[in-house]
């Protein structure tokens, strides 16, 4: 096996790969030995195929598979051996001859390349982005309190229905007469219910006020105005069949009433927040959520950097030249779908893009950025806390549920890619952030939405 690399430009190579007998015959021996002893041909035993039959029949293509495995290990192994960095893939070179099986034992191998170009960058304090900072109102706090206050209620006896208690009973289906249909009517003996799910006031008022051992007659239909999910959850029904009971009453006997009381704003609900001890004022726990809120919007300005950072990448690199008819060829390559009419209306967005990105692992590079096991797993813990504080209100995770959330996301090898890529420009971001000055601007929400879309 030799490999020869010829340059024709910066950015433009030919690779080629000479591989002779010695390299694929012992391989290719133990192929078609193994190939003898499993193939079944009518008028020979099993295993005893002669040799010269299954050479015959099976030789070339198992060369053609050695030789592939070859070349694909040999490539991979030469680009890092020699710490050459490409562009797409390679692609058969206009010198590459059609190989010929029958007639060859040593056999010679073309291909184009494309190389990335060396750029030197340099960034320093002149370089200016505009740096856009969330501004978080007044009722975004008070939201985010009565929010905690929710989440961190009580729940007790009650004596008599307010709107978020819990209902308990039994719910019996009633004919037109208003009679109780326990044989061949729905009957469920410990339904729950909610009143403030009821859509409809009028039903709804009905439960409100009532006690234990009241017996309230409503309409479900009416109530939930039609809601499938939430009738076919309280009658027990399929959803086929929702419609048939537009009309139809039903009595609900109270049998116990859990009473909801939303969490006060003391120093119990500034321990469940931010764990104990960490807030003990009122203030302090205003301050504390203003925090959080705005920690939680730091992704979207970072996002919203890395995104203006594109237009000063471009100009550091306005003159990088690039291999644009290898690029064209591999994109058609690629993609036996792509015609070179759309080929040719990407490519300038293609082109955009690909700078981007060179410049990107040329910082990358340079700095030796690493995304290390701990900083994957760090990210991760970031990603479950962010997720439990998001959907369940809890902006503090038991370690163990933490550890068991993290090890299952990490089993995921796509997740872990992500995280990868988002630590490394996590990385990146920092990096800008000390190199160039940032002008920050307190923006609103909706002033942020219409500067994504520029």
């Amino acid at each position: 096996m030799n490999i020869t690399l010829t340059n024709i430009d910066p950015v433009n190579a030919i690779i080629k790969m000479n591989i002779v007998q010695a390299d694929y015959a012992e391989e290719t021996e133990k192929s078609l030995k193994n190939l003898r002893q499993k193939a079944v041909i009518p008028g020979f035993r099993k295993g005893m195929v002669p040799m010269g039959y299954i050479e015959k029949m099976y030789k070339k293509s198992v060369i053609a598979e050695q030789i592939n495995k070859i070349i694909s290990k040999e490539f991979d192994n030469y680009l890092n051996e020699n710490n050459l960095n490409i562009l797409g893939g390679p692609l058969p070179s206009a010198e590459h001859k059609l190989v010929d099986f029958d007639k060859g034992v040593d056999f010679e191998f073309y291909f184009d390349i494309a190389l990335i170009p060396e750029i030197d960058i340099k960034f320093t304090k002149r370089d200016k982005l505009p740096y856009y900072l969330l501004e978080i109102p007044e009722e975004k706090i008070n939201d985010q309190i009565e929010f905690f206050k929710s989440t961190y209620g009580t729940y007790s006896k009650g004596i008599q229905i307010e709107e978020k208690d819990i209902v308990k009973g039994l719910l019996t289906e009633l004919n037109e007469n208003g009679e109780m249909m326990t044989e061949e009517g729905i009957e469920v003996p410990d339904c729950m219910l909610m009143p403030s799910f009821i859509i409809d006031e009028e039903e709804k008022n009905k439960f409100i006020g009532a006690k234990t051992g009241d017996a309230i007659i409503f309409n479900p239909y009416k109530a939930y105005e039609g809601n499938e999910a939430e009738l076919t959850s309280l009658l027990h029904i399929s959803k086929e069949i929702i419609d048939e009971f537009q009309d139809v009453n039903f009595v609900f006997e109270i049998k116990e009433i859990t009473h909801y009381a939303e969490a006060e704003l003391n120093q119990d609900l500034f321990d469940k927040v931010f764990s104990e001890g960490n807030v003990k004022t009122e203030e302090e726990f205003r301050n504390k959520v203003k925090e959080m809120i705005a920690s939680d919007t730091k992704p979207d300005s970072d996002y919203k950097l890395l995104l203006d950072a594109r237009k000063l990448f471009e100009k550091k690199v306005v003159d990088i030249v690039l291999p644009e008819a290898f690029l064209k060829r591999w994109l058609l390559a690629s993609d036996e779908k792509k015609t070179p009419e759309a080929v040719e209306q990407d490519f300038p967005k293609f082109i955009e893009d690909l700078k981007h990105h060179i410049v990107k692992n040329q910082i990358i590079k340079d700095n030796n950025f690493k995304a290390e096991e701990n900083d994957v797993k760090e990210l991760a813990k970031i990603v479950v806390k962010e997720r439990f504080s998001r959907y369940y209100g809890m902006s503090h995770v038991p370690d163990n549920t933490l550890e068991k959330y993290v090890k299952d996301m990490l089993k995921d090898e796509e997740t872990v890619n992500n995280l990868v890529e988002r630590v490394l420009e996590n990385k990146l971001i920092d990096w800008l952030k000390e190199k160039i000055t940032l002008q920050e601007k307190e923006v609103t929400v909706d002033e942020f939405r219409k500067l994504l879309f520029e």
